[in-house]
């Protein structure tokens, strides 16, 4: 059964920084497309940032510059670098596991970034 956790959310003024961490167990991580989403309360979820098993990133235009995915495939882990986070960046951050063939995405249960002074 694969599994998928995040941790390291929390409060954080303006203008810090934090490191999300995603664990995957259960399954072979170096061929899972790894993905952070995350939805602000009365939003819509939306993709932050992506990288692919072979290691190429995407971005969300939001978070260029500030955000930076990650992957440690000794560790089974991926990461979400934040930094100049801003108001805007509050958000539950949820951790994707996508397996390519066949098919299939398995969710991790969310971890609450908040920013605020």
């Amino acid at each position: 059964q694969v599994q998928v956790v995040e941790s390291g959310g929390g409060l954080v003024q303006p203008g810090g920084s934090l490191r999300l961490s995603c664990a995957v167990s259960g399954s072979i991580f170096s061929i899972y497309n790894m993905g952070w989403y995350r939805q602000a309360p009365g939003k819509q979820r939306e993709s932050v940032a992506s990288i692919t098993n072979g290691g190429v990133t995407s971005y969300a235009d939001s978070v260029k510059g500030r955000f930076t995915i990650s992957r440690d495939n000794a560790k089974n882990t991926a990461y979400l670098q934040m930094n100049s986070l801003k108001p805007e960046d509050t958000a539950v951050y949820y951790c994707t596991a996508r397996r390519p063939i066949p098919e299939i995405t398995y969710w991790g249960q969310g971890t609450q970034v908040t920013v605020s002074s």
